[in-house]
């Protein structure tokens, strides 16, 4: 279980760091009017996905979900709030994906800029950063 919440922790900034990358491309490649695809967008679709199959291994096993003390603030947190605004934010990222995959020139980058945005909004929200007292720490 401890490995799995430390590499859950640690890839979150893999995350973060690799879906920024995939804003920053999607938007230069739709100011430059570029077609083609760019690496970095199937790289950051890879590892939201890989974070999400570990993230649903640790909500399996972990004791903060608990679902008898919904009331309190932690367990609301990683019971529902969590899990809930993360399968959110990683349809919105497989649909920007799937969608892009169909279109060509700077309408394929500007979805995944839209998408990928939205995704790393709500997973910026939906991170247990340890300034929100929730139990978790930076890493």
């Amino acid at each position: 279980m401890n490995i799995l919440l430390r590499a859950h922790s640690g890839l979150r900034y893999v995350v973060l760091g690799l879906l920024i990358a995939a804003i920053f491309a999607a938007f230069s490649n739709w100011k430059s009017n570029k077609s083609g695809d760019s690496k970095v967008y199937l790289f950051a679709f890879i590892a939201t996905h890989v974070q999400l199959l570990i993230g649903l291994l640790l909500y399996a096993m972990s004791p903060k979900v608990n679902f008898g003390l919904i009331s309190e603030k932690v367990f609301r947190f990683y019971s529902i709030e969590h899990i809930f605004m993360m399968i959110i934010a990683i349809v919105l990222i497989t649909v920007g994906r799937i969608r892009s995959k169909k279109l060509e020139g700077a309408d394929k980058h500007r979805t995944v800029l839209y998408f990928y945005a939205l995704g790393l909004i709500i997973i910026l929200a939906a991170i247990p950063w340890p300034f929100r007292n929730l139990g978790a720490a930076w890493f």
